[in-house]
């Protein structure tokens, strides 16, 4: 793997973790934020051939 794939994943996974939080925290702005940054990443994964294993949120 190299270290753009390596990094976006990383990426998606600390953002993930990041909705997580605020979803339980019942932060709605910190979710539109966190959700929006998730989907451009999955945005930019899809663009660049990077497969992503599927999210829970």
């Amino acid at each position: 793997m190299d270290a753009f794939t390596a990094g976006l994943l990383q990426r998606i996974k600390a953002t993930e973790s990041d909705l997580t939080r605020a979803r339980e925290t019942g932060d709605d702005f910190l979710v539109e934020v966190e959700q929006g940054e998730l989907d451009d990443l999955h945005r930019l994964a899809a663009e660049h051939g990077v497969e992503v294993a599927a999210t829970h949120a």
